[in-house]
């Protein structure tokens, strides 16, 4: 077994090509700068119309968690994230189920970004199936990140400065929209609430874990750590900074949106039908035709260029958990610094769960409602090896009190509370993969139990 300090041989090392931009560009694409546009109905009818409050609460909660991965790519800059994170500050058993958790939720988000993907397309061109679109992308982006990190990068950076471009010209033609004919909720209500139903605090968390999906990916960028020129200091900057700048997109958007809805909260919610086309009708309501086909468009490029981002980093958390043979050994090759075996794999799985909820009229439903639970229980687990690593094992010397202790019980406290909250399927399937992952830990251990005494193992610590 590799030990946390190892530096992995040729056969298994990744190629440093990128530098910081690089990093944000993969952050940015994974998250995706309109990602509100696809849950903004959603978001809306749960919060009772406080969409933009629900943004300032889920940017708020996901720092804490930016702030702990901040803290532990210091500690082990490796390709893994969480798997890495946890075996060091938790041992070797919390590291399996954190990186195991991880897993879900990094092989379920890309399926969803290529559904969105394909049903956005398939607005566009109808004679098409969504399937077909949605096979299509991930084909395409699958083959981009087969040929490369780096070069997925280049044609990633294209993709990511079009939708900023279509932000941009979201946001003037809202504003001039609503300059000329004024708005059509009140002006704080995307904050407190429409009024229609009433402000509350426990629909506005109900909401964030909803909301928490769009965040998902700024933690892919620690999966990259192995890749990145200029040392971990670089990849802590990069998570930080690609949170703060989606946080205020997806405020200003959301808060915008609501102005411009023509109908309430509360007919959003008794119709859950016209949720997913939200966005779309309030563009469309509001600047005509040719803002929602530009939106729309955009929103289909982008969405398969997050599942691009989305795929490569569920390629390196598989590659650097069969690198410590936690998953098959295979799965830990490389060919020209890149993990093509544990890539394949991972499209194998997203192409799948995508194209199976793209032939269903509810699949969108059952993807979404599962698809952040996996990383919320792996968040929590990162918190704990901040504690575990920095105050308890006093790994790094004398720990800061704030930003090892305070910030990552706050953080897992959020994360425990957005579990709690979230859908009850979403909680059957996380418990499930949970008791599937201790079943695949309790069978390694009992294979590996002859092997204890053969020799100690630095900087792992107990195993967990």
């Amino acid at each position: 077994m590799a030990s946390a300090t190892d530096t992995p041989t040729a056969p298994t090392a990744l190629r440093r090509t990128l530098g910081f931009r690089d990093l944000v560009v993969y952050g940015l694409l994974f998250i995706a700068p309109m990602a509100p546009v696809g849950v903004f109905g959603t978001l809306d009818a749960k919060s009772h119309g406080a969409v933009a409050l629900v943004y300032v609460a889920a940017t708020v909660a996901m720092a804490f968690t930016a702030s702990s991965y901040a803290q532990m790519v210091r500690v082990d800059p490796r390709a893994g994230s969480v798997f890495t994170y946890a075996r060091r500050g938790l041992g070797e058993g919390p590291g399996l189920i954190a990186g195991w958790m991880a897993m879900l939720d990094y092989l379920l988000i890309p399926a969803v970004a290529y559904l969105f993907s394909g049903i956005a397309m398939n607005a566009l061109v109808p004679e098409v199936s969504r399937w077909v679109w949605t096979a299509l992308a991930v084909v395409v982006t699958t083959l981009l990140n087969l040929w490369g990190v780096r070069a997925a990068a280049r044609v990633g950076f294209a993709v990511l400065a079009m939708e900023i471009l279509v932000l941009l010209v979201f946001v003037v033609a809202a504003v001039t929209v609503l300059a000329e004919g004024g708005a059509r909720r009140g002006w704080l209500s995307p904050l407190t609430g429409d009024g229609s139903l009433g402000f509350s605090v426990a629909a506005v968390l109900g909401a964030v874990s909803v909301a928490v999906l769009s965040y998902l990916g700024f933690d892919a960028i620690a999966s990259f750590a192995e890749e990145v020129t200029g040392g971990s200091e670089r990849v802590a900057r990069a998570v930080l900074f690609c949170l703060a700048l989606v946080g205020v997109l997806f405020v200003a958007q959301s808060y915008l949106a609501a102005l411009l809805m023509p109908v309430s909260s509360a007919e959003l919610a008794a119709d859950p039908s016209s949720q997913g086309a939200a966005f779309y009708t309030a563009v469309q309501s509001a600047a005509g035709t040719w803002l929602h086909d530009l939106v729309a468009a955009s929103k289909a490029i982008g969405a398969a260029f997050a599942a691009l981002a989305g795929q490569a980093a569920a390629g390196r958390l598989v590659f650097a958990m069969a690198r410590e043979r936690r998953l098959p050994r295979v799965l830990a090759g490389t060919s020209g610094g890149t993990p093509r075996p544990a890539l394949l794999v991972a499209a194998t799985v997203t192409l799948v769960a995508a194209v199976w909820a793209a032939r269903r009229d509810d699949g969108l439903d059952h993807l979404v409602s599962v698809v952040d639970i996996g990383a919320l229980v792996a968040f929590t687990l990162l918190h704990a090896s901040v504690v575990g690593w920095f105050v308890v094992r006093r790994g790094s010397g004398a720990p800061n009190w704030w930003l090892h202790l305070v910030v990552p019980v706050l953080g897992a406290a959020v994360t425990v509370a957005v579990i709690v909250e979230a859908a009850w399927t979403a909680q059957v399937v996380g418990a499930v993969w949970l008791v599937v992952g201790l079943g695949v830990l309790v069978a390694q251990r009992g294979r590996r139990e002859p092997d204890r005494g053969t020799g100690p193992r630095t900087g792992v610590g107990p195993g967990g």
